[in-house]
């Protein structure tokens, strides 16, 4: 009989697990721990969102949706993404609803990769990115993003990487784990690579909607991009519907023919009362969002400067809820920092490291608490800095 790992696929067993969860784990096991490792909003779904998931349940809406999603939420989506982004998209073949953004990312890349063919991921990255594009059958290729460039990629970093495998650019904007927020003329720059070089691009634009100080601009936005971008985005975020588990992909028609594909065989269709929930997110959710972005943008400032106070060197992020700050200066590793808070001070943070070599000396807060456990858990950070420099 063979050994139980030899029925276990090679491409799934090489990879690793997600190294964000280890420190959940971790961190679940003690008592008095604040967390800033979670990336999740720590706001409630709005009332009218919640109410229009009970009004579909009690209406007997708990069939399949057509497979793409229901056609009101994608004639909702298309609205949105043409009145937020001034990028047009056809409800009826140009979007799919998913499972969160995850599942679109998924069927993305499984959707345009052959074996062999190139990812260019730019790094630091959510844990994801390297992981799906492997197990899709193509090679991810790291470029990695510099601290004195504000972990903002340059174009000629892209153009050296790439080769005549190359098929696709990953992109997120704003980044998870470092909040940098990408211009509308730094998004010029990399889309005249993917045009020099005939690439597609992966826009993941999941934190659109939490941006402070300046508009947000699509990929799909930039000339002659939309025939070539994929923009991945959802509710989870933005609407503060993570558990509900519901995104959205926009692609040029053949692609989105491609992802159908996919989708049909592997999931059928999102949860038919979450979508329900999403078509009153988009019809009358701005007005929450746009609290829940004050509310952020009050916290990163305030966070931001604490740390530098501290000595902790940091970047603005423009936009997610994320902080990124160096934690060089105490000579520690990423993990070593972050092992050693969480037991001398019991303060959770993600170290960078998971998210790519380019992480490292870094580790990732999410400011998505309550002041008072920003407060605290920065009093905590300072102390456990104060005794090891």
């Amino acid at each position: 009989m063979k050994q139980k790992t030899a029925y276990v696929s090679k491409t799934v067993g090489q990879l690793k697990p997600s190294g964000i969860r280890r420190f959940f784990d971790l961190a679940a096991g003690m008592e008095g721990v604040i967390s800033l490792g979670v990336g999740e909003p720590d706001f409630v779904t709005s009332w009218s969102v919640r109410e229009a998931a009970i009004l579909s349940l009690e209406q007997g809406y708990t069939s399949y949706t057509a497979n793409a999603g229901l056609l009101e939420l994608r004639e909702e989506i298309s609205y949105y993404m043409e009145k937020q982004f001034e990028v047009r998209y056809a409800p009826d073949s140009e979007i799919i609803v998913t499972v969160g953004a995850s599942q679109a990312l998924d069927i993305a890349l499984r959707a345009v990769l052959d074996p062999g063919d190139e990812a260019i991921v730019i790094e630091p990255c959510f844990v994801s990115y390297a992981p799906l594009v492997t197990m899709a059958g193509g090679v991810p290729v790291h470029v990695q993003s510099l601290k004195e460039n504000d972990f903002k990629i340059q174009p000629s970093q892209l153009e050296e990487a790439v080769t005549e495998r190359t098929k696709i650019i990953m992109l997120c904007s704003p980044n998870n784990p470092t909040g940098t927020l990408l211009s509308k003329s730094e998004l010029e720059g990399i889309a005249a690579i993917a045009e020099k070089y005939d690439l597609l691009v992966l826009s993941d634009e999941i934190y659109a909607e939490l941006v402070y100080d300046e508009k947000y601009a699509s990929m799909a936005a930039i000339s002659h991009m939309q025939e070539r971008t994929i923009v991945v985005s959802g509710f989870s975020k933005g609407f503060a519907m993570t558990g509900w588990r519901l995104g959205f992909v926009c692609a040029p028609e053949e692609i989105c023919a491609a992802m159908l594909k996919i989708h049909q065989y592997a999931m059928m269709c999102a949860p038919t009362m979450a979508q329900h929930a999403a078509i009153e997110a988009l019809k009358n959710g701005s007005g929450d969002v746009e609290e829940m972005r004050k509310s952020y943008r009050r916290r990163r400032n305030y966070f931001v400067h604490s740390l530098t106070e501290i000595g902790l060197e940091c970047h603005v992020p423009g936009g997610a809820f994320y902080a990124f700050p160096s934690i060089e200066k105490t000579g520690l590793s990423s993990e070593q920092f972050a092992e050693q808070l969480l037991i001398m001070e019991k303060v959770a943070v993600v170290p960078g490291n998971v998210f790519g070599d380019s992480g490292e000396g870094h580790v990732r807060c999410s400011y998505a608490s309550s002041m008072e456990q920003l407060q605290e858990a920065l009093k905590r950070i300072n102390r456990f800095v104060d005794s090891i420099c």
